[in-house]
């Protein structure tokens, strides 16, 4: 299968791309390089454009003829959505249509979209289903849902084969060293922690001990990057026209932010200096998945997942990219 990938250069569609080509398919990256680096594109043709270009975008679809596509475009800073919620549906809402509609035009009938566990916001349980109210609270969760709803109205009125894939917290790298986690800014926590074992920042801040959690520190599912590239593959499998589904992807397990600290001390050997600071608005102290639809419904299930390997990974990205971007 030839898979058009949009947003192929960056973290978590780069190492998708390679999956992808491994199980024996075709890749073709479309990305603007906004956040994505060209050097993740390995596998596959590269084309430079944005989701909002139609035309760029037309002339891609018409010249690669993809049989399906994994849109991974968009904007991923929660903050940031909140300080510019316009910028966030004209990038992770408007750019959806325009793909939806582009693809129509040249009959490409099936799409995985990457999603998120923000659409819940605050959930009222946890471990949270596919079941659980869909209540973001920012307009990044706003942003995913509506192209979720945009997805679900597709294929009821157009045929469209859709899977949303909502992840937890991608994490990791890919385990041998070629593709790894780089952001800038950065604003997750497992690479903030690893920049400052490296000395790269002075320490790492704590927001809120006093939470209602074992050690007072908000708790997340963390899911290797390899698991959720594993999941996408498996979501193509999936597609099936006029029909719309949509599934969790984490461990099922959560692992606090004091507990990812002793991790990456005892994984990296290195002194990691944490200051207190007030909670963020906003954050929940529980966000773990219950994913055992996605083992049912795709067949899948995380197996690089583990915390101490995630870790482990993302360390030594950090270590060797450090190293051969300083040669």
């Amino acid at each position: 299968m030839k898979v058009l990938v949009a947003g192929g250069a960056g973290y978590i569609g780069s190492h998708t791309c390679k999956a992808l080509a491994e199980a024996g398919h075709t890749p073709v990256v479309y990305d603007n390089l906004h956040s994505g680096h060209e050097w993740a594109v390995k596998w596959g043709a590269f084309e430079r454009g944005d989701l909002n270009d139609a035309a760029t975008l037309a002339a891609t679809l018409k010249r690669h003829r993809p049989e399906a596509v994994v849109n991974f475009a968009g904007l991923i800073d929660v903050g940031q959505s909140s300080r510019d919620p316009t910028l966030y549906y004209r990038h992770n809402v408007g750019s959806v249509i325009t793909l939806l509609e582009t693809m129509r035009a040249h009959d490409v009938g099936s799409i995985v979209f990457s999603s998120s566990c923000a659409v819940y916001g605050v959930p009222a349980r946890v471990p949270i289903g596919e079941d659980t109210a869909q209540a973001p609270i920012n307009p990044y969760g706003r942003s995913k849902l509506m192209a979720e709803m945009m997805l679900r109205d597709a294929c009821a009125a157009h045929g469209l084969a859709a899977v949303a894939l909502r992840y937890f917290n991608a994490s990791g790298a890919d385990a041998a060293g070629e593709l790894g986690e780089e952001h800038d800014p950065e604003t997750h926590l497992i690479p903030l922690v690893l920049q400052a074992a490296a000395g790269l920042r002075p320490g790492i801040s704590v927001f809120g001990s006093d939470y209602d959690t074992p050690d007072g520190t908000c708790i997340r599912d963390y899911i290797h990057v390899t698991d959720l590239a594993t999941a996408h593959l498996a979501a193509l499998s999936a597609c099936t026209p006029g029909k719309f589904a949509a599934f969790n992807l984490g461990t099922g397990k959560g692992a606090s932010i004091k507990e990812v600290i002793t991790h990456a001390r005892a994984i990296t050997g290195k002194k990691i200096a944490v200051t207190s600071a007030p909670r963020r608005a906003g954050d929940p102290p529980r966000l773990v998945a219950d994913a055992s639809l996605a083992a049912t419904g795709l067949n899948w299930r995380p197996v690089h997942s583990d915390p101490e390997n995630i870790i482990r990974t993302a360390w030594r990205w950090m270590s060797e990219h450090r190293s051969r971007a300083s040669t």
